[in-house]
């Protein structure tokens, strides 16, 4: 394996140097890309929200609101229908998904249906018109009596469709604000996810997303006193309305609409040449502007009103015709209000309106603190993974080391050319796969080295390492790579950001560790040509450190489930501490403007808001993070309502750094896919040890990994930790990590039942343990190094979710020596293989007999 043929050569250091080329950009500012030749890249990393600010909105639409225009609209239908036809009538209304109308006359009842038949009739659906759908039933129940019923396929239809129209409405709307690089997407059936990085002002988005739009011009009545209207009936064919002022003033709105936002080409903020007030310019089209200058025309006098989702924004008198096609809209304007009611015209009106159910917004100066933390951490986790494999391994660590390098410029080059976005638990990712990259390494160092203690050469023991040490790097990868790609498809935001930075490092790290370094190695060897393993400047374990681990197996074992028991009390008497992901509410991370943060100050203020349970708690620099419970009533707008009155009592003294919102549709979702996630990820890993190895091996490896999985959940029950979906995917973490760790020591027994098929399998297992013992020590080691940096100086926003995964290898490690390996003994791993005790202690007799003569 360490011979290179010239094309072989030539492709690998084409990989390094393009990874190279590629991931440079990241290292050089604007300006300098600026003046770079084109045909170089210059593309560079995307920055999640969490590093570079910005906000993360997922919208739903009204699905009932959808329901009620359908409905609505049937009714006109039915009823414009029936007039012409000159069918008599009566009792139209509708219940439920049902509109009914009774025909008087028994012998029009027939003209009704062929005058309603197309009510019932299929309309296209899918692209180029292949599809149909049937939006509505017609049924008799008793003679005279017709019922049309929305179909479910026809309510999914119309939901799809106004999905299809939201997004469009709420790309124009987000592209209108002049922010850079939106992502304006489709989520499942009836959602939209918005995320905007770099954006200074989330409240103004939120505003822009969360109106309608709908406008209209309608006429004023005032044929009676507005307060009569409001105290007794208004008059038929009209609704009182309210303006936005303080406090708001009543209007009679004539139902009937004179022009609606439809006819609207353009819409600006200008300033009113009389009073300089902003004010907003808008012109119709053609049919909208004749349709408003004979309405103008025939009320000249009269007051109308421009009406905004069912709010009056102005109502002027018409002093005369307005036969341009266009006018302006004056009210109690702001220059910033102005501008957001022109990019709402021209953006267009929502088809239904849309819910915000999840916001995490990160302010400018949290996200730069981050990326500055992480990037320190990360360096720092890196030179202390080099220096690690020098001190240990010597002349080889160097090469290793040279590998890793490259393995993280590959990791950056592969992110920036998919486009990736990195974010914070990204950057944790690339530290930790870094620490991860060593043990592939190790495990080839560690072969090599007993290769080369049974008296093999040094060449033949390198190449017989890493040719023997191929299985066990590409297994236990391989089944951290299942835990990496079902953390992607279940997690969410900056969680997918880490699985997807992992799943690459995994990747690259097979490919430098048995490419790369494998072509160093080969290159020392050709031109130095030595003849010993390279000593490293520390002393190590040795090869066999003939430790009894099985000893203490029953002793392990008893510890392990009297922990267990604990934590299974512990569950039920006290409940975890479920963070707003999970059982929803909001999080909001303040910073006091003038240094100082008085959190009982902040407590009284917002529980003088009458909001529910408020938790306030100091750390950092003069911050202080809120927690609110979720809203037992209003759903997901009244968590919305909120942060707004947070917002309020705050704004004036406390800089708003970070804020999450989880309403309690997503909360549910959430808690049900990361439970899916942790038993999907296990399933998963059982399945592809059970087939690369036997069916105890896969059990063995599950029950150490549930093992794994019950004391991490022990650790946020018993010290009390907030249960989010970063501890999901730390959990997650954990898994593959034990799971890695498993397969390895696994890998080994597997090759001593094969090599030693007599030996008691204790005794085997425990020979296997050993001779695995320096590789787990040193893995463990180096991953441990790169988390406790991170944990120490990554940055607030990922220290729970280090400090959790720092505990979880230390539990994985302890798993991997005394779970895994005696779970096979339980499990009767080759029943011939086991004897008594008297059978062994013939053995043994035979031994010193054989041994005597």
């Amino acid at each position: 394996m360490l011979h290179f043929s010239r094309w072989k050569t030539i492709s690998i250091w084409l990989v390094v140097f393009l990874a190279v080329i590629v991931s440079a950009p990241n290292l050089l500012p604007q300006s300098t890309l600026a003046s770079l030749p084109n045909w170089l890249p210059k593309q560079q990393l995307t920055l999640g929200l969490d590093l570079q600010g910005g906000s993360h909105i997922l919208l739903q639409i009204d699905r009932n609101d959808l329901i009620s225009d359908r409905l609505e609209g049937t009714r006109d239908d039915i009823r414009t229908a029936l007039r012409d036809a000159r069918v008599f009538y009566t009792g139209l209304s509708s219940t439920g998904h049902n509109v009914q109308v009774r025909i008087r006359d028994a012998e029009q009842i027939d003209a009704a249906k062929a005058a309603l038949a197309s009510l019932t009739q299929p309309v296209s659906s899918g692209m180029f018109g292949t599809g149909s759908v049937v939006e509505l039933t017609m049924a008799e129940p008793e003679p005279g009596l017709l019922r049309f019923t929305l179909t479910d396929e026809g309510i999914n239809y119309r939901v799809g469709t106004a999905v299809n129209q939201s997004v469009e409405v709420v790309n124009r709307r987000v592209n209108e604000l002049g922010t850079t690089e939106p992502i304006i997407q489709r989520q499942g059936n009836d959602r939209i996810l918005v995320q905007v990085p770099g954006l200074d002002d989330p409240q103004r988005l939120k505003d822009i997303l969360g109106q309608t739009a709908k406008l209209t011009f309608q006429m004023v009545d005032q044929s009676m006193p507005v307060e009569e209207a409001i105290q007794g009936r208004p008059p038929s064919g009209t609704t009182v309305m309210y303006s936005n002022d303080e406090p708001p003033v009543p209007y009679i709105i004539e139902n009937r609409v004179i022009v609606s936002g439809e006819n609207l080409v353009d819409a600006q903020a200008t300033f009113d040449q009389r009073t300089s007030e902003p004010v907003v310019s808008f012109r119709f089209d053609n049919q909208g502007a004749t349709r408003f200058g004979q309405a103008t025309q025939q009320n000249v006098g009269r007051l109308f009103a421009i009406i905004l989702d069912n709010h009056v924004i102005s109502a002027p008198r018409i002093n005369e015709p307005i036969l341009g096609g266009s006018g302006q809209i004056s009210g109690s304007f702001t220059v910033q209000s102005a501008n957001d009611l022109a990019v709402l015209l021209r953006a267009g009106a929502l088809p239904a309106d849309l819910t915000i159910i999840e916001e995490r917004t990160v302010g400018p100066s949290l996200g730069q603190d981050s990326i500055e933390a992480g990037t320190f951490a990360t360096g720092i986790a890196a030179v202390l993974v080099f220096a690690f494999m020098v001190l240990a391994y010597g002349k080889l660590g160097v090469l290793a080391s040279i590998g890793l390098a490259a393995n993280l410029v590959m990791m950056i080059a592969i992110l920036t050319t998919l486009g990736a976005t990195l974010t914070l638990p990204g950057i944790a990712g690339i530290a930790l796969t870094l620490g991860m990259a060593v043990d592939s390494n190790v495990i080839i160092f560690e072969r090599v080295r007993e290769e080369r203690a049974q008296g093999r050469s040094l060449i033949q023991s390198l190449d017989s390492g890493f040719r023997r040490a191929l299985a066990a790097v590409v297994d236990a990868n391989l089944t951290t790579l299942i835990a990496a790609v079902i953390l992607f498809y279940m997690g969410t935001g900056p969680i997918r950001g880490f699985a997807v930075t992992l799943a690459i490092g995994i990747v690259t790290t097979v490919f430098t560790a048995f490419t790369l370094t494998r072509w160093l190695i080969a290159a020392w060897l050709k031109r130095s040509r030595p003849t010993e393993f390279p000593s490293g400047l520390v002393h190590y374990l040795p090869l066999d450190p003939k430790v009894n681990l099985m000893r203490w197996r029953n002793l392990a074992f008893a510890f392990s489930a009297a922990v267990s028991l604990f934590i299974a009390v512990m569950f039920f008497v006290a409940p975890m501490n479920l963070g707003i992901d999970f059982r929803g509410g909001s999080m909001i991370e303040v910073q006091a403007k003038d240094g100082t943060a008085d959190a009982g100050d902040v407590r009284a203020r917002l529980n003088a808001l009458d909001i529910g349970e408020v938790q306030v708690q100091e750390f950092g620099n003069a911050e202080l993070m809120i927690r609110v419970e979720g809203q037992a009533e209003g759903g997901d707008t009244a968590e919305q309502s909120v942060v707004d009155k947070v917002h309020g009592a705050l704004d004036a003294d406390y800089e708003f750094r970070r804020v999450e919102v989880v309403g309690p549709t997503v909360s549910s979702e959430l808690a049900w896919s990361g439970t899916i996630g942790v038993i999907a990820s296990m399933i998963a890993m059982l399945l592809y040890i059970w087939v690369r190895f036997e069916w105890q091996f896969g059990v063995g490896a599950i029950v150490s990994t549930l093992h794994d999985v019950i004391f991490m959940v022990g650790l946020y029950v018993v010290f009390g930790f907030e249960f989010n979906l970063a501890s999901i995917a730390a959990i997650l973490t954990v898994v593959g990590y034990s799971i890695n760790d498993t397969v390895v020591i696994y890998d080994r027994v597997r090759e001593n039942l094969r090599r030693y098929k007599k030996m008691p399998v204790v005794d085997l297992i425990n020979m296997s343990l050993s001779q695995t013992l320096s590789r787990t020590f040193m893995t463990g080691l180096t991953t441990l190094f790169a988390l406790t940096v991170l944990y120490l100086w990554g940055g607030e926003v990922i220290s729970d979710f280090m400090f959790a995964i720092l505990i979880g290898v230390l539990v994985g490690t302890y798993s991997s020596l005394f779970i895994a390996g005696p779970m096979l003994i339980l499990f009767k791993l080759r029943p011939e293989m086991f004897g008594s005790e008297e059978d062994d202690k013939a053995v043994a007799k035979a031994k010193t007999a054989g041994a005597k003569a």
